[in-house]
């Protein structure tokens, strides 16, 4: 008998807040966070505005000891693992720890601290750098340090594919269910607004410097000039489906039925001038989870807010679905784009929206023509299925299945 991936738990900390409720009722209301920055270097940043995580205390989730060895991104996806492991009522301490383990995804690593410890080697000499630079810095470091926390002893590891990271995060997730595993720690969380972190995009074409919130990430848009990043993401525990069952898990919020990744082979900033490579990731994705493009009830778009980005997003939606009008959302406008953490918060948007019956909008943007697109939250009684689409700077695609869990009516 094949061995099935749904998804228990949910963690988020978010521009959209802390929590899977509160990050539910923020997202459903439409309530944008994105927002000026501040502070005595904002005006010398690329950029204006940001999806900061306001409200969020690291003392809560991360003793002091270990603080100061991390960095912002880490204390992040720390607390998004307690969240998501109280919410699927998961203790790994009473579960065989070889039987469970972390992937995770990140895109920038804990660029605030190395920001911190090269200004220390700089002005104070190398005997004043932290020890702890070999590792606070390193993509790696939250995938070790919740695998630490909790004893997770199964394959651990973390995938870098900007973006498109965590979609590849949950596919390896379920890989090893398939060959085993009992759950899996998955998902992302990035932390990307240090100003080392904001020099490292500014070269970016796409980056845009507008100061006007509702104005500065527009995905679809006409005159869309760019997008504007965010700190955050989430935390999923997947978990094989019989063993979820037998636990007791609390709720099962969606099914994971497919997931694929293709690459560009294009140029390692530029996008490529076709959208084959992305098309091909959605078909993938969907043919092995053994549905058909009118069996999808709704599309979490990677939304660029980059006109050719754009652009060659809705031909990949438009190849894959034909004349169909499948709604579509991207309610990462209400927090800009998390890097590796984006993909992971629509991964669990997606979840809830199965289980809730509901889509949440996009906002700042309204109704275009090229595409359903959803503007203020839908309540679809017979939502089934949603596929989320991410991609990455890069040439990186990826796209994800998620399903109603079994037996439970669409």
């Amino acid at each position: 008998m094949s061995r099935r991936t749904v998804i228990t738990g949910l963690g988020v900390v978010a521009p959209t807040g802390i929590g899977a409720v509160e990050h539910w009722e923020t997202t459903l209301a439409g309530t944008a966070r994105i927002a000026p920055l501040d502070g005595e270097d904002a005006a010398r940043l690329p950029i204006r505005v940001a999806g900061r995580v306001e409200g969020f205390d690291k003392s809560e989730f991360v003793e002091s000891r270990l603080a100061v060895q991390t960095d912002h991104w880490t204390w992040m996806a720390l607390a998004a693992t307690e969240l998501a492991l109280v919410d699927a009522a998961l203790d790994p301490s009473r579960e065989d720890p070889f039987a469970l383990s972390v992937v995770t995804a990140s895109a920038s690593g804990g660029n605030a601290f190395g920001q911190k410890e090269i200004q220390a080697l700089w002005r104070d000499g190398p005997r004043n750098v932290s020890a702890y630079q070999s590792i606070g810095w390193f993509y790696a470091a939250s995938s070790g340090q919740i695998s630490i926390k909790h004893q997770l002893k199964g394959a651990c590891g973390v995938l870098v594919a900007d973006a498109a990271g965590a979609v590849d995060a949950l596919a390896s997730a379920a890989r090893q269910i398939r060959r085993g595993l009992s759950a899996v720690v998955t998902g992302g969380t990035e932390a990307p607004l240090s100003p080392y972190a904001l020099a490292c995009q500014s070269r970016l074409d796409t980056l845009n410097a507008e100061a006007d919130p509702a104005l500065a990430y527009r995905p679809f848009a006409a005159g869309a000039a760019g997008f504007v990043p965010g700190e955050g993401g989430a935390v999923i525990i997947a978990e094989e489906l019989e063993h979820a069952r037998e636990r007791g898990a609390p709720q099962i919020y969606a099914e994971v039925a497919g997931c694929a990744s293709t690459h560009d082979a294009y140029h390692v900033m530029d996008a490529a001038p076709g959208h084959t490579q992305l098309a091909a990731a959605m078909r993938q994705a969907l043919d092995r989870a053994g549905l058909a493009p009118a069996d999808v009830s709704v599309v979490f778009a990677d939304g660029a807010g980059d006109a050719e980005r754009d652009r060659l997003e809705i031909a990949a939606l438009h190849e894959v679905f034909g004349d169909r009008r499948v709604p579509v959302t991207v309610p990462k406008t209400m927090t800009g784009r998390l890097c590796s953490g984006g993909a992971a918060l629509d991964v669990a948007s997606a979840a809830l929206a199965l289980s809730g019956g509901v889509i949440p909008p996009t906002v700042n943007v309204g109704p275009i023509e090229e595409l359903d697109l959803v503007t203020s939250a839908r309540r679809v009684p017979d939502l089934s299925a949603a596929l989320v689409v991410a991609r990455g700077t890069g040439g990186f695609n990826a796209a994800a299945v998620l399903t109603l869990p079994p037996d439970q009516p669409s």
